[in-house]
């Protein structure tokens, strides 16, 4: 069996890859296919001062079908609604190379054992802190610690710049 690229409808990728994998099961066509492959990554990201996690694509509008391509399972696959076309030739479609598939899979792995929350500040952008005793003042992000949610803001105290120390949470973008 080879891995093969499947276009889809973007933001439809998860409802093709659930609709064809009830069509291979329904259809007695489990000996054709093996893996029905979403490639996508855990994220997470601060939204409205809350941590949230999502999913995001990797390849949006694709996912990745194991099967072997002979014309029933051509067929199959380009009958499930949200599909526009396998990669290639409509009658030859084009085969993932080994280096590809292996790339891809350990990509898709690397974003699952990372739970690191994407950096919602950038060095030298302005922001106000939200909340603690520093409410209200307003500053510019000095230092980034994604792995510990953590940010550095220097904002200016009587006069002085300070440097103080705070959540994700705690500051907005201005």
């Amino acid at each position: 069996m080879k891995y093969f690229v499947v276009h889809t409808y973007t933001g439809r990728e998860k409802r093709v890859k659930e609709l064809l994998e009830r069509a291979i099961e329904t259809g007695g066509y489990v000996e054709l296919f093996g893996k029905v492959i979403l490639p996508a990554e855990k994220v997470t990201r601060v939204r409205k001062s809350k941590l949230v996690a999502e999913e995001r694509r990797l390849y949006p509008g694709y996912i990745v079908v194991e099967m072997e391509p002979t014309e029933e399972s051509l067929k199959l696959v380009n009958s499930v609604p949200g599909v526009t076309h396998l990669l290639g030739t409509s009658n030859e479609p084009v085969p993932l190379s080994e280096e590809e598939v292996a790339s891809m899979l350990e990509q898709i792995e690397r974003g699952r054992e990372r739970d690191e929350p994407e950096a919602p500040f950038d060095k030298g952008e302005s922001v106000r802190v939200a909340k603690g005793p520093f409410a209200g003042f307003t500053g510019t992000v000095d230092e980034v610690f994604t792995e510990r949610r953590r940010v550095k803001v220097i904002v200016t105290i009587f006069g002085r710049p300070t440097p103080i120390d705070l959540d994700f949470l705690d500051v907005q973008p201005i």
